[in-house]
């Protein structure tokens, strides 16, 4: 079995198939590579904020959109449990309320 270049370590002995040696870490010591072309714009140049305020309105209506079906039934139900439950609370507590239902408690 042969072990790994990483395994063999140390000396600038040829290795790989073209029998060039890279370097260690932080030390490379090939060639420049031919045919990469790589473009950049200067941070002067830049718009960060580039449509940052449409993409927010669409983009959240969209998260909510997806989202509403997990919430709003809840919330709904609880309203009108909580509606019922102040309306029930002021009739027992009433004139008419306390007439019905006085003696039970």
């Amino acid at each position: 079995m042969r072990p790994t270049q990483a395994l063999r370590g140390g000396g600038d002995i040829p290795l790989g198939k073209y029998n060039h040696y890279l370097g260690t870490w932080g030390n490379f010591g090939s060639l420049k590579q031919k045919g990469i072309v790589s473009y950049g714009i200067a941070p002067n140049r830049q718009n960060p904020l580039a449509g940052a305020f449409h993409d927010a309105i669409f983009n959240t209506w969209r998260r909510f959109r997806n989202q509403v079906i997990y919430f709003a039934p809840p919330m709904i139900a609880g309203y009108y449990v909580l509606n019922w439950a102040i309306e029930r609370n002021e009739y027992l507590n009433s004139k008419a309320g306390r007439a019905e239902f006085g003696g039970e408690e």
